[in-house]
């Protein structure tokens, strides 16, 4: 995603954060106010997705024109970013977490996996019944050992049209 620019990212967060099915959190440095970490997704995959097609397709759409301009093979990217669903295990009422990122200085302070029970803890009170998430299996090591390490466990395993392999992780509560 990091691809299609800052700007679209901007927009896509800012869908997260103001959104009906929206769960955005963001932590910022206490003495500068700069953004180091941020955790977003939504508690419906399909319906979110959906209206944020139908109601800002054309802002999407020229945001990612100068990365589809500079890479026409994104172009296929951009069309599965803005319908991406994650590979959802449908049995229960999940939060889809789309992306969580913590500034490369504070990493390995504790701030990533507090940030994470935070964004799943508000995920619970707005009535999700678990969680998942989708994430490289290859070359992710590091990444990885984080969802195992903070009690996310593989629920399956896909492989993208790019031949990337990807694990989808679970965390569940009922």
């Amino acid at each position: 995603m990091s691809l299609l620019g800052l700007r679209f990212l901007n927009e896509l967060y800012k869908a997260y954060a103001f959104g009906d099915s929206g769960v955005a959190l963001a932590v910022e440095n206490s003495e500068d106010g700069r953004l180091i970490g941020i955790a977003a997704g939504t508690l419906e995959p399909e319906g979110f997705f959906r209206k944020l097609l139908i109601r800002r397709w054309w802002v999407f759409g020229l945001l990612s024109l100068p990365s589809v301009v500079m890479h026409p093979g994104a172009l296929r990217r951009v069309f599965r970013a803005l319908r991406y669903r994650g590979d959802s295990p449908r049995d229960k009422n999940r939060a889809l977490l789309s992306s969580i990122a913590i500034m490369p200085g504070e990493q390995g302070t504790g701030l990533g996996s507090a940030l994470l029970r935070a964004w799943v803890a508000r995920a619970r009170e707005k009535g999700a019944k678990g969680c998942y998430l989708t994430t490289d299996a290859d070359l992710n090591d590091a990444v990885n050992r984080f969802y195992a390490g903070n009690g996310w466990r593989i629920f399956s395993e896909f492989v993208t049209p790019e031949s990337r392999r990807m694990n989808v992780y679970v965390l569940d509560w009922e």
